[in-house]
């Protein structure tokens, strides 16, 4: 946190020249040099599909899909009206899929390696094109894709895409790289497991057998296929993306892709230099000087091009898949040379283990990891109800050197809609948390499309099950297909329901993206309030945010069933902090305008006479 030394000079000479509340005080004017950012993840294939029919294991022509054209110049504004600042395509880089595209020199993919009928957009086969189911015309592919980066940037947002440097899919077949640059694995020696320059692990004199099905699975649902045989053709066997060794891997492995050889030997050893001392404490450009006198592992090179290309094709960032399987070194040469071009590139990396959250950060050059098993597993066990306000605060406190840099969500595409019977069964009690998440921290926000109104992934669309959206099949989503309304992205389908909670969406990320005191200091007056106020429970959330021209006081009820009354305290300390006097100071409520009301400071301490709905939220701003 910073130092409060010159506010807490400036509160002490308020009081001794016995000054007026601060409300009587000209107003501070104070210039936004840094925003909240906020990220709105769509998955790409379904986001402007109108197909209603949800076919389980369907086809493109019966289920639709969704097209690159599908992000209109309306559909760009209505994402943009949300409050959101960046968009992350995903599942744009082509991957594994069952569809035909012969015609277009795309070879066949098998069905025994692909899950579900449209394929996983994390079994990439050519990383230098697109996925062509996404375009009208797959020849153009490409160029379409551009026209949205293009449209995009157009709208004043950013463009996030994949990449996936832990595995590619079993049969990677570059059919568009670059002048000079050579497939993957195309230059591996098989017959030995491993090799510094090979780019994938090998189980010599071993074939790959495909796993064995589980509870009756059958690729494409049954349906007969050229393909579908049991059989597929790999000789040595790789080993396996999730780092199964052996030549036959398990149903729940993941089958469809292969491991990607970085220079660490089968032992764990590293075969590559190590960062030297002290370096966490350097910035990307010694970084990158460091790593141009050595010699780096093939692999290395091959997804450092490929991040280089989607940069000077017009993609702002990279959301990293896995990036913990991948060393820490690596993530400095890639992310120095990314930074190089772009010194502004939002590097997300997708990370689950606290432990090493710094190293990924200092070292590896990351901008943003997820907050995933810390703020949002508790939130999640919040929003069930079996979980405490309580276990916040040391969250927070735990994390406060790196808080910037862990990105904050309660949806994405691998977890389960908040609407879901398996989550919290109702879109609304996702609101407290919402405003908790998007407001706690200066780091960003990430939304998953259809969240805003609700969608509760309910379908059961082949490979995919209920709860989350499907990633494998050609589906649609029906709550967000209503705000599309057959492509005005006006909510003329929505039900009332929907288009509250969308509103909700809209008037708290648009506060987040505008508000100083949520790029300025923080402190949670949760356990202040748990010991010294009546009626103030471990279902209610309370913190300060403030910065010199803005003081928000914050406030949430969990509980979906009960009203909670009681007269919260702001400690004295703050309120020393913020230069407040004894006296009324109007509390302006900013997401409805309509809770306001009056913070009292008494004997020092501030006072708020609180009467929260279930599920309400207030963020009051201090005139």
């Amino acid at each position: 946190m910073k130092n409060h030394f010159f506010s807490l000079i400036a509160a002490a000479l308020t009081l001794l020249a016995g000054c007026a509340p601060s409300n009587t005080q000209p107003e501070v004017k104070e210039e936004i040099t840094e925003r909240k950012i906020v990220v709105y993840q769509v998955f790409t294939r379904l986001f402007g599909n109108t197909n209603t029919t949800n076919k389980p294991w369907g086809t493109i022509e019966e289920n639709g899909v969704g097209k690159f054209n599908d992000f209109t110049d309306k559909a760009l504004d209505s994402i943009r009206a949300l409050g959101v600042t960046h968009i992350w395509y995903t599942g744009v880089p082509h991957h594994a899929v069952i569809r035909d595209y012969t015609a277009y020199g795309i070879s066949p993919d098998d069905p025994d390696v692909v899950k579900g009928r449209a394929g996983s957009p994390y079994a990439v086969k050519d990383y230098y094109n697109v996925d062509p189911d996404l375009a009208e015309d797959p020849a153009q592919r490409l160029a379409e894709f551009k026209a949205l980066i293009e449209r995009t940037h157009r709208h004043g947002m950013k463009v996030l895409i994949d990449i996936v440097p832990n595995h590619v899919a079993r049969r990677y077949e570059g059919k568009n790289n670059p002048e000079g640059v050579e497939d993957f694995g195309a230059s591996d020696d098989t017959s030995v497991a491993y090799k510094r320059d090979n780019n994938f692990y090998y189980i010599p004199g071993e074939p790959f057998r495909v796993p064995e099905p589980q509870g009756g699975y059958q690729p494409l649902g049954g349906e007969p296929h050229p393909l579908s045989d049991g059989q597929f053709e790999e000789n040595p066997a790789k080993w396996t993306g999730n780092g199964a060794r052996l030549a036959q891997p398990g149903f729940n492995d993941w089958y469809e892709t292969v491991k990607v050889n970085y220079g660490v030997r089968p032992d764990g050893t590293k075969d590559f230099p190590e960062l030297p001392e002290g370096f966490d404490q350097k910035d990307y450009k010694a970084h990158y000087e460091f790593w141009q006198d050595k010699e780096a592992p093939d692999s290395w090179k091959k997804f450092r091009d490929i991040a280089l290309y989607w940069t000077a094709m017009g993609a702002d960032g990279f959301r990293f898949d896995m990036a913990e399987m991948v060393p820490v070194e690596f993530w400095s040469f890639m992310n120095s040379a990314i930074k190089t071009k772009n010194p502004d590139a939002f590097l997300l990396a997708e990370i689950y283990t606290p432990a090493i959250y710094r190293d990924y950060i200092h070292l590896g050059k990351m901008d943003y990891l997820y907050d995933k098993v810390e703020l949002y597993d508790t939130l999640k066990h919040i929003m069930q109800g079996h979980g405490w306000t309580d276990n916040l605060p040391p969250i927070q406190e735990g994390q406060a050197d790196i808080e910037h840099h862990l990105l904050h969500f309660l949806e994405n595409h691998d977890e389960q809609r908040i609407a879901s019977p398996d989550f919290a069964g109702s879109a609304e009690k996702g609101k407290p948390a919402m405003v908790v998440s998007a407001t706690i921290s200066t780091s960003p926000t990430m939304v998953y499309f259809g969240q805003e109104v609700g969608e509760p992934g309910a379908e059961a669309p082949g490979f995919g099950a209920p709860t989350r959206t499907s990633i494998f099949d050609y589906i649609g989503v029906p709550h967000h297909q209503r705000w599309m309304n057959g492509g005005a992205f006006d909510g003329g389908q929505s039900t009332p329901q929907e288009k509250a909670l969308r509103d909700f969406y809209r008037r708290l990320l648009n506060f987040t993206i505008n508000s100083p005191a949520l790029m300025g200091e923080y402190r949670e007056i949760h356990r202040y309030n748990r010991e010294h106020t009546e009626g103030y429970n471990h279902r209610v959330f309370s913190f300060v945010r403030w910065s010199a021209s803005e003081k928000l006081v914050i406030l949430s009820n969990f509980d979906a069933e009960e009203a909670h009354t009681f007269e919260l305290e702001v400690p004295a300390d703050i309120i020393a902090t913020w230069g407040l006097v004894k006296g009324h100071y109007e509390l302006m409520e900013q997401l409805y305008q309509e809770n306001n009301t009056q913070l009292k400071i008494v004997d020092g301490r501030g006072k708020v006479a609180v009467e929260l709905a279930p599920l309400e939220s207030v963020i009051w701003k201090v005139e």
